[in-house]
């Protein structure tokens, strides 16, 4: 892991330092932050291949700061924690529309930290590096640049929704079970709850409308271009 680039993104000097410590211990190069706007600024100059993220931050807090930075892979695509003291579903589900990849419950425990960000990081970046432009019906995918073309008007997705809709695209017709759905896009070791794919789901129905995605009760969803 040396080489890998982590900003730490926290209100708290204990935790930023806490953690910072630990990081650096084990190689990786470390850059902190202790509010969303300076994350989203040191993004863009650090471009940071993980981002430890605090949810309960003042003025913006960390689920609307993943959710800026996902927005815009254009400047890089990392993969974000969410560092969290609450348990309440709305924390997950909000992360998870937001983008994040995993959680990481306070107090912070240094090998359950170095665990979760090993297993991320496994879950690998580049697997959609090689695909080319693939079209079906209205729809047009270019994987370089995480678009999905509808009638001509794109939109940039985040990965894991343009890593969904591109694993359903790929056999139109076909239903992915949600176990395949789950390991071939968020891999072997996710920790976040089953609900992930229905929050992706969800979403890719409000950008490109319900008719595209079709759930297909106790097994779930495959991809249909309407009539």
């Amino acid at each position: 892991m040396d080489g890998c680039k982590i900003l730490i993104v926290d209100d708290e000097k204990d935790i930023l330092e806490f953690v910072g410590y630990n990081l650096e211990n084990e190689g990786y190069v470390v850059q902190k932050a202790n509010n969303g706007i300076e994350a989203i600024k040191l993004n863009k100059v650090f471009k940071p291949d993980i981002i430890i993220l605090d949810v309960m931050m003042p003025d913006l807090d960390g689920i609307e700061t993943c959710y800026q930075i996902k927005q815009d892979i254009s400047i890089n695509d990392p993969k974000i924690l969410f560092l969290t003291a609450r348990s309440e579903d709305y924390s997950e589900i909000s992360g998870l529309e937001a983008g994040a990849d995993d959680y990481i419950a306070k107090p912070v425990r240094p090998r359950v930290l170095l665990s979760r960000i090993k297993a991320v990081m496994r879950r690998g970046t580049n697997k959609n590096d090689d695909k080319p432009q693939v079209s079906f019906g209205e729809f047009t995918l270019d994987w370089d640049k995480y678009i999905v073309i509808k009638n001509g008007e794109s939109r940039t997705l985040p990965r894991k929704e343009m890593e969904l809709f591109g694993l359903l695209f790929s056999a139109p017709g076909k239903v992915f079970d949600r176990e395949s759905i789950m390991k071939r896009v968020w891999g072997s070791e996710v920790i976040v709850g089953d609900r992930t794919i229905d929050v992706h789901i969800r979403k890719l129905r409000e950008k490109f409308g319900d008719n595209y995605f079709e759930t297909v009760k106790g097994v779930g969803y495959k991809f249909v271009s309407p009539e």
